[in-house]
């Protein structure tokens, strides 16, 4: 019997990407809901208790609600708002971390979805405290730029309006009070003693993000060089389906020129993500180039969905 999936919050931006995905598949039930019983909270608990896997893809608070809704031993949910990434009754859908995560993800009732701006900094930072290379205590400071379908919906409108205003056609910075929502976890999940200066930046085009760690070699332990740091993240994902590291920074590789340019929507359309390090053997910035709405979102949650029934953990994503 093929395992039932059910998408609570199906018509936002991530649940219409995870939908469109898994509407394909031959080896899954997709369970649909009315469209005038969307909002229906007893068809939405019957179908959610009917399904072996849930994607939860709304607001934080409508996505603890539908939490307790769920009732039967057999239902597994991955949640894709920032409720409970910090959870520690939750594990964390990032199994590229550790051979612990992937195992976690794997027999998980309960996993927490990584955020878009919060994969990029944690698939840097994380290796390198585990790895022993950068200090728990140390300052860092980090800027991620990210196409507006990060937003959702409102934001895509206002972008795609035809009377939308000048300002729209040039990057803006937000979250400039240090109170963006995926602070806690990018400290949370990878140990730090502070939380890092965060600066996201929305730009005009539609999905595509770049998210990079700038770093003097002296602040790091036990590497001296600039391919000393990328084969640390070679040999740290070696072996990943959806993470890999840009070629030897002294060569050219597809996603950067050496000493030239990185494209903030180089990964547009793809499910997996690419480190590029950059930069000397002073300085040096640490690049995750992925997509907002793949590996940032939904993309993830199918790869964390596959894992979880058993499946090639691309399936349906390459």
């Amino acid at each position: 019997m093929k395992p039932k999936v059910y998408i609570d919050g199906k018509e936002g931006t991530t649940g219409l990407q995870i939908y469109d995905w898994l509407a394909q598949r031959q080896d899954i039930d997709l369970l649909l809901i009315d469209e005038e019983k969307r909002k229906d909270t007893q068809e939405r608990k019957k179908l959610m208790n009917a399904a072996d896997v849930v994607f939860l893809c709304l607001p934080d608070a409508a996505a603890i609600e539908a939490v307790t809704m769920v009732e039967t031993p057999h239902t597994r949910i991955i949640d894709a708002s920032t409720a409970h990434r910090v959870n520690p009754a939750w594990d964390y859908g990032f199994p590229e971390l550790s051979k612990a995560h992937r195992e976690a993800i794997v027999k998980s009732r309960r996993v927490a979805n990584p955020g878009c701006h919060a994969t990029g900094f944690i698939s840097i930072v994380y290796p390198l405290v585990t790895m022993g290379i950068l200090p728990r205590d140390t300052l860092l400071s980090c800027f991620s730029l990210t196409g507006y379908s990060g937003g959702g919906k409102k934001m895509i409108a206002q972008y795609e309006a035809e009377d939308r205003g000048e300002l729209l056609s040039s990057p803006a910075l937000y979250a400039l009070t240090q109170g963006h929502k995926h602070l806690p976890e990018m400290q949370t999940v990878c140990g730090l003693k502070y939380r890092p200066v965060f600066t996201p930046i929305v730009d005009d085009y539609y999905k595509g993000m770049a998210t990079t760690v700038a770093l003097h070699m002296s602040q790091l332990r036990g590497v001296f060089t600039l391919r000393g740091v990328w084969k640390a993240f070679s040999d740290y994902y070696a072996g990943q389906k959806l993470v890999h590291v840009a070629a030897d920074p002294t060569g050219k590789d597809e996603y950067i020129d050496a000493g030239s340019k990185i494209y903030g929507g180089a990964k547009a359309g793809d499910n997996d993500l690419s480190i590029v390090v950059a930069g000397n053997d002073q300085q040096l910035t640490i690049t995750a180039l992925f997509d907002n709405l793949g590996k940032g979102a939904s993309g993830a949650a199918v790869q964390n969905m596959n894992l979880m029934l058993g499946f090639e953990e691309t399936a349906g994503l390459v």
